[in-house]
């Protein structure tokens, strides 16, 4: 994994063995910590040496302007760029003088745990100092998930064989220097020094500095205390400056005795608040935290986290890489949005600076599907902030010439950043995807004040968009013309079935909760006139089909493109964004991500088994998964049509997406919707789970190399878990006193009482499918 063979298969932890400093920036992102606001990434304690070193705030980020050789109206003027924050990370020794770094003297032994059940990154290293001194250094760090402002560290040195002068020093450190960005438009730009001092100040055994961002106008401040356990020669000093505070600490410790350092860290920016009302807030976060402690955050960790597994824990037998895997995934997906509270979920977490920071239409399509199920407070905080971008939303459609709201298609504070018109506006998809999510949430959850309130104006904004963007032609048809789907190697195109199809589904959506709430749709200024227009275009909606090929396009003309010339595409062009011009791609029939199976998997209701079967067929041999987004999809519709083995083998792209550094950018950070993906991989493909109104239905199906699946669900009241072997399936009711759902199309009611079982029906194995030359996933033949 991850190039070498240093991580170990275990089921509840990821556990590095050796250190390899040639692929530290992809463990920095593996490693990293967060609760949705804070975000750690993996860093040697000393800071050095470093992949790209990282603290990273929900939400701050620093504005720079997007450059056009031609500008065009309507473009954005600027960009915004997520800062790496205050580093409280960094506790540097000193042995003997000699600083304490992995690159000089002798590494005896080095091993990293991040233990998914305690939510605890663990390191242990024994290291000789170049003038032969021995030191043991056990460190373990949190980021809290139950005091949200809070992370902390226990760092302990402990001196082998010889009398040891040790100094340590514990530091808050701003404006570190960060790596060159590469010319890859999926690395963010780097900002030198992005961070303004306001204050910096130091106490016995503590520090503060607090700065703000020269332009966007973020305040931030940062603050450390420590609690230490030494031998009597212990001394101690504090000092601060502009973009330093430090405590250090020395001591003299004899073999076998050691020193132990408490450090406690606490964050809170504002945009609006005053310089004394942030630094009270982290004063404020600091002082709980140290009454708390080290055991008392270890122990909430410890129960926050058995509650989650509790809910949310899907176990695999037969593959045990895939359930290292998937509870990697959950683990990491639960950091990204568990605290988010009204903050978006980036497309990297809070993990590392890849896409700048932004977040994408993967929150709502790949992320909050997994969210919505297993821990649905995140999802409907994601969906809030949506809503409170709104105003943001709204203004940009009245800036294109079109009603209600226009969502960005990247962004952090919810206007848009994209400099790339084909690739950004035109991806209007991403309102119908916000409208499905808030669907979903409601469906899942039964938030009836959630539905009346928030999801009735993001419905009626959406909407209003599709409303205006699209019309009537002469055949009486609705279009939907000059837009970008999913698959990114294909835009401005007209009709484009995933986008059809999912803002009928928006319209259908919208005129169905409005008439529920009638009155309050009333204050927003929709009428039954309105309504009915939604209703029409919806019955209207065009959605292509190529009769000659048997297949729909996925987008009207497509499938009369010239094929790509896959044989003379060789394996280092790939991928091909980074090797070819977005012109030819454009005017291909070339697949980036999975599009048209995206629509399938969603819309299934809008195909019939025949359809899914040839255009699955006909579009494998086109897509070339240049996007991490797209074997998760693939995974769901192979299960479908029946390639189980080929579900299995997407199942494990999704799944090692990081793990393995499929896409050679996890140094970036953390592909977060392909780790949501590998859950959707497992509970929409395997398990076969669609949602319809409110009602679950399963048509499980495994693949010779998984012999068990389960998997825990929560709807309305209720906790559902579902086990499925190679002929059976078991439902069972944990929670809750009955749920109704189907099974291969048959009602069952589950009740608290017994679980019930029933056979998995079987589908003839589907004939054998080609993808392009060098681009199938690799075969999962046997159990691992």
């Amino acid at each position: 994994m991850i190039g070498h063979p240093f991580y170990a298969v275990e089921p509840w932890s990821l556990r590095e063995t050796e250190i390899d400093l040639d692929v530290l920036g992809q463990s920095e992102s593996v490693f990293a910590l967060g609760n949705g606001h804070i975000g750690w990434r993996g860093n040697l304690d000393e800071g050095e040496p470093h992949g790209l070193p990282g603290a990273y705030l929900n939400g701050v980020y620093e504005s720079r302007p997007l450059p056009y050789a031609e500008a065009g109206y309507g473009d954005p003027e600027a960009g915004q760029t997520v800062i790496n924050v205050t580093n409280g990370k960094v506790i540097r020794l000193l042995v003997d003088d000699a600083p304490f770094d992995l690159r000089y003297g002798r590494v005896l032994d080095h091993e990293r745990v991040l233990d998914f059940r305690t939510g605890l990154l663990e390191r242990r290293v024994t290291w000789e100092s170049p003038m032969g001194k021995r030191v043991k250094v056990h460190s373990s760090r949190l980021v809290s998930l139950v005091q949200r402002s809070v992370a902390a560290i226990c760092y302990e040195v402990e001196a082998v064989d010889t009398e040891l002068w040790v100094v340590l020093q514990s530091e808050l450190v701003a404006n570190e220097a960060l790596p060159d960005g590469a010319a890859d438009p999926r690395v963010a730009a780097v900002l030198k020094a992005p961070l303004v001092p306001e204050e910096n100040s130091s106490r016995t055994a503590g520090g503060l500095l607090v700065h703000r961002t020269a332009v966007s106008g973020l305040r931030i401040a940062a603050a450390m205390d420590h609690h230490i356990q030494a031998p009597p020669s212990l001394n101690e000093t504090v000092e601060s400056f502009e973009d330093l505070a430090r405590y250090t600490v020395t001591a003299v410790l004899k073999p076998g005795e050691r020193l132990r350092l408490i450090k406690y860290v606490t964050y809170g920016w504002s945009q609006v608040r005053s310089e004394p009302a942030v630094r009270a807030q982290v004063e404020g976060a600091l002082a709980g935290a140290v009454r708390t402690g080290w055991e008392g955050l270890v122990d909430q960790q410890r129960t926050y986290l058995d509650d989650f597994w509790a809910r949310a824990d899907v176990e695999v037998e037969g593959d045990a890489e895939i359930q290292q895997a998937v509870r990697f995934a959950l683990f990491h997906v639960l950091q990204a949005g568990a605290r988010a509270e009204h903050r978006a979920i980036p497309a990297k977490g809070l993990t590392g600076t890849g896409y700048d920071g932004h977040a994408f239409w993967d929150t709502e399509t790949f992320v909050l599907p997994m969210l919505t199920y297993i821990v649905p407070q995140a999802a409907g905080d994601a969906l809030r902030w949506r809503y409170d971008t709104l105003p943001l939303a709204k203004e940009r459609a009245r800036q294109l010439g079109l009603k209600g709201a226009a969502f960005p298609w990247r962004t952090i504070t919810g206007a848009e950043c994209s400099g790339y018109w084909p690739a950004g506006t035109a991806a209007f998809h991403i309102d119908a995807d916000i409208a499905a999510a808030a669907v979903r949430y409601v469906g899942a959850t039964g938030d009836t004040d959630f539905e009346k309130t928030i999801g009735l104006e993001l419905l009626i904004q959406t909407a209003r968009l599709w409303r205006s963007l699209g019309h009537h032609d002469g055949q009486g048809r609705f279009r939907i013309d000059g837009v970008t789907g999913p698959d990114e190697y294909s835009a401005i195109a007209d009709n484009n079935v995933y986008t059809n199809l999912m803002a009928q589904h928006n319209l259908v959506s919208a005129a169905t909760v409005a008439e529920r709430y009638s009155d309050r749709a009333l204050e927003s200024g929709v009428d039954a006139e309105e309504v009915a227009s939604w209703r029409d275009a919806a019955a209207a909606m065009y959605i292509p089909y190529d009769d000659v090929l048997g297949v729909h396009p996925q987008a009207e003309g497509f499938t009369s493109h010239e094929m790509w010339d896959f044989a003379g595409t060789p394996p280092e062009k790939y991928p091909l964004l980074l090797h070819f011009p977005y012109f030819d791609l454009y005017r291909k029939q070339v697949v980036k991500q999975a599009d048209l199976v995206l629509a399938m998997a969603l819309r299934g209701e809008a195909f019939t088994d025949e359809q899914k079967s040839r255009n699955f067929a006909y579009y494998e041999a086109l897509t070339v998964r240049d996007s991490s987004l797209s074997a998760c999809t693939q995974a769901v519709m192979a299960a479908e049509v029946g390639h189980l083995q080929l579900a299995g083998d997407y199942l494990a792209e999704a799944a090692l997406m990081d793990l393995d550094d499929l896409q050679h950018n996890t140094r970036d950070g953390l592909h977060v919707a392909s780790l949501a993906g590998t859950w959707v991989a497992l509970v929409a493909g395997l398990a076969g789970m669609r949602e319809h109104e409110g009602t679950l239905s399963f048509k499980p199906r495994l693949p010779s190399g998984i012999t068990r699946l389960a998997v825990n669900l929560s709807l309305h009241a209720s906790r559902l878990r579902v086990e499925i072997t190679a002929n059976t399936v078991t439902y069972q009711l944990q929670d809750g006193s009955s749920l109704r759902i189907l099974h291969h199309d048959e009602p069952i009611d589950v009740t608290a009482d017994t679980p019930i079982t029933r056979p998995i029906a079987r589908i003839p194995p589907a004939p054998p499918l080609h993808q392009p030359p060098g681009r199938a996933p690799l075969r999962r033949d046997a159990p691992q």
